[in-house]
């Protein structure tokens, strides 16, 4: 096997593959990791995150097909969610100083489904003003991307991890350790791995004092409220982006078989 990391998405991403993909398969897949980063990079002024962000109601921004993917599978997950998942949470994040402040004034905490809309031809419209993070599902998206160039080379079996976001393909199993929410250097259960997709969410590594109480990276989309229990929770799915997103909805709600989880063929545990 073919063993390589990087450091990509405020984390360490390291690619496994078979032999016959060969070195270029890799590259190939980093590549395309540093380009989908940039283009939905909250902190990037050049990306695609922040021209919708700063874009006026009524403005026409064109983005990257990929961009497009993530903000409808986003939408869709709040929709199935009932908004306990939501990319309109920038603000929030940005008032616990947990996001860099652009430089527009902060606007109000909504729903995406107010603040953006999209078009054919990769063309977002923006209807409110309003702020999107797609932290908490494009880091799954883009693993999926990555196996997606892994496969187009030749690749048959092998596994993408982005710091405990990863994503297993073909038919060898990838043991995985799941972090110990109370003792992060340690492993709380070990699984196996096989053809299918893995994310994790807790607040262990976020979590920081912020004007008298506890706030995290994390948050329950619907109220803001900042989601910093000692549980974390895990989402098996077919894709990582669905996984990535889904961890979220299972830590703000409690529910490991939340309907969300249903309408994506996903399951859940908590840790």
């Amino acid at each position: 096997m073919i063993r390589r990391a990087q450091p990509w998405l405020g984390t360490l991403v390291e690619i496994t593959v078979d032999d016959g993909a060969g070195q270029d398969a890799v590259t190939r897949a980093f590549a395309e990791i540093a380009r989908l980063h940039a283009l939905m990079s909250f902190h990037d002024r050049a990306s695609d995150v922040a021209r919708i962000n700063r874009a006026l109601p009524g403005d026409v921004v064109d983005v990257d097909a990929a961009t497009c993917d993530v903000l409808r599978l986003a939408l869709h997950v709040a929709d199935v969610s009932g908004g306990a998942f939501d990319i309109a949470c920038a603000p929030w994040l940005v008032g616990r100083h947990i996001l860099p402040a652009p430089d527009e004034a902060r606007p109000a905490p909504r729903a995406a489904a107010g603040v953006f809309a999209l078009e054919d031809g990769g063309r977002v419209v923006k209807r409110d003003a309003g702020w999107i993070d797609v932290g908490g599902i494009a880091k799954g998206y883009i693993v999926d991307a990555a196996v997606a160039v892994l496969q187009q080379a030749g690749a048959i079996e092998g596994c993408v991890n982005a710091g405990g976001d990863l994503r297993a393909f073909g038919t060898k199993a990838f043991p995985v350790a799941v972090r110990s929410p109370r003792a992060p250097g340690q492993a709380a259960r070990h699984i196996m791995l096989c053809d299918e997709a893995l994310a994790t969410s807790g607040s262990y590594f976020s979590a920081r004092v912020h004007e008298g109480g506890v706030v995290s990276a994390l948050l329950d989309a619907r109220d803001g409220r900042p989601l910093v229990s000692a549980a974390s929770a895990s989402v098996r799915a077919a894709r990582c982006a669905v996984a990535d997103a889904l961890t979220k909805v299972v830590l703000a709600t409690g529910d490991c078989r939340h309907p969300a989880l249903a309408a994506f063929c996903a399951t859940a545990f908590l840790t």
